[in-house]
C-alpha cells in the first residue's frame, strides 16, 4: 500500500514541477494559483491526523496530477473543500478561477442521499453517475478524494472505518473500474479488504513478501520475454498480464 500521505512536505514550486512532468502543457498559473487559494482558505485547519488540511487537498490534486489530468481538474482538486469547509463562494470561485473550475467544485461538494443496504448498489452507482453527468471530472476528483480519505482512514473509530470501506468497496470501486480507472480500483480495493477483513488482509501480506510495484515489473519482464519468443517463431500475438491485488487474490480464495 502507498504511503497515506505522499506529498505532506511539498511546495508549490515542487508541487508545479510534479504537474509539468506528467502533463507539459498545463496552466502552472492557474494550478498556483489555486494553490495559494486553498492553502489560505484552510489556514489553521487540521485533520484528525493531525495535520494541515491543506495537505488533503494537495494529496487528491497529487493523485490527478499523476494520471495526467488537465488544469482545470489540477485546480478543482486543489479547491474541491473550500465551499463546504471555508467561506469561499461559488461566486468568488468563477471570478478567480472560471466557471469551469468552480462547476467542478460545486459538483463535488454536493451531498448525494446514499441508501445503505446492498440490494440498493446499482441504484447508488446510478445516483453518483447522475449526479457528475454534467462534467466527468466531478467524479474524477471525487475518486480521488475517496482514495486519501481510505489511505488515512486509520485516524477514525472501527465504526467509522468499516462504513466508510463498505460504501466504497459497494460503490466507488465499480466506478473506477467502469472508467477503467484500474490502478485506483485495485487500492481502493486493497484499502477496503484492510479495514473489513484486517485479519485475512494481514495474512496476505505476510505471505506475499513482494510489493505490487516490484510483481508488476516481473510480469512485464515475462511478457516481453514471451513475446520475443513467439514472434521470433512467426506468431502473431497480444499478451496482457498484470499483479493481482491483495483482494483480488482474496476473491479467488474463497
Amino acid at each position: 500500500m502507498k504511503n497515506e500521505n505522499l506529498v505532506s512536505g511539498i511546495g508549490k514550486e515542487e508541487f508545479l514541477k510534479h504537474v509539468l512532468a506528467n502533463n507539459p502543457k498545463a496552466d502552472t498559473s492557474l494550478i498556483g494559483r489555486a494553490y495559494n487559494f486553498a492553502q489560505s482558505a484552510h489556514s489553521g485547519q487540521k485533520r484528525l491526523s493531525g495535520e494541515d488540511y491543506f495537505h488533503h487537498v494537495l494529496n487528491v490534486a497529487h493523485i490527478l496530477a499523476e494520471l495526467h489530468m488537465d488544469s482545470e481538474t489540477i485546480a478543482a482538486a486543489l479547491l474541491h473543500d473550500v465551499l463546504e469547509d471555508t467561506k469561499a463562494t461559488k461566486e468568488q470561485l468563477k471570478r478567480e478561477f472560471g466557471s469551469p473550475v468552480a462547476s467542478i467544485v460545486e459538483g463535488v461538494t454536493k451531498k448525494i442521499a446514499l441508501k445503505t443496504t446492498p440490494e440498493d448498489r446499482a441504484e447508488n452507482i446510478r445516483k453518483v453517475l447522475l449526479a457528475t453527468i454534467k462534467d466527468i471530472r466531478v467524479i474524477l476528483v471525487k475518486l480521488a478524494d475517496r482514495l486519501h480519505n481510505m489511505r488515512t482512514l486509520k485516524y477514525l473509530t472501527q465504526g467509522q472505518q468499516r462504513e466508510i470501506a463498505q460504501e466504497t468497496l459497494e460503490i466507488y470501486v465499480p466506478i473506477a473500474y467502469k472508467l477503467g480507472m484500474y490502478r485506483i480500483k485495485t487500492e481502493l480495493e486493497d484499502l477496503c479488504l484492510r479495514y473489513l477483513e484486517p485479519e485475512v488482509y494481514q495474512e496476505l501480506k505476510a505471505r506475499i513478501s513482494k510489493k505490487k510495484e516490484v510483481r508488476e515489473k516481473e510480469v512485464r519482464m515475462i511478457i516481453k520475454k514471451m513475446r520475443k519468443l513467439l514472434t521470433g517463431k512467426g506468431i502473431k500475438v497480444s499478451i496482457q498480464g498484470r499483479a493481482k491485488g491483495f483482494y483480488s487474490i482474496y476473491k479467488k480464495m474463497i
